[in-house]
């Protein structure tokens, strides 16, 4: 199952997607949600993983390690620094990956999205 996250700087789950198969590659999955077209018209910044790159000047990703190079001492603190404004936000995630019925769930993604929508209506609660 693949759905798509957005939290704010904090790691507050804002927003969740309606759930996709699994097999979705995130890109396709942020594309079909229009995340980042509807985010590039609001001005807010997207801080991704590198599944994203390639997704337009809006979304900032790391850097990744071309075929028998290493990275650069540059790119290698641009990925720290990424790394630590995105922690929070991966903390959010994990909170949402902690409700086991994520972890176990083998029913459509359509009951799927109800289920999500339901527990992000329970963290907005905590």
């Amino acid at each position: 199952m693949n759905v798509q996250v957005v939290t704010d700087p904090d790691g507050r789950l804002l927003w969740l997607s309606p759930a996709l198969p699994g097999r979705t590659h995130d890109l396709t999955a942020a594309r079909t949600h229009r995340i980042i077209r509807i985010c590039e018209r609001q001005g807010v910044p997207i801080l991704a993983d590198l599944a994203y790159q390639g997704g337009g000047p809006w979304v900032t990703t790391g850097m990744k390690r071309r075929p028998l190079q290493e990275l650069t001492l540059t790119e290698k603190t641009v990925n720290r620094a990424l790394a630590a404004a995105r922690a929070q936000v991966e903390r959010g995630v994990a909170r949402l990956k902690s409700w086991r019925i994520f972890r176990r769930s083998r029913c459509s993604p359509n009951r799927m999205t109800s289920i999500a929508k339901a527990i992000l209506t329970l963290e907005r609660q905590r």
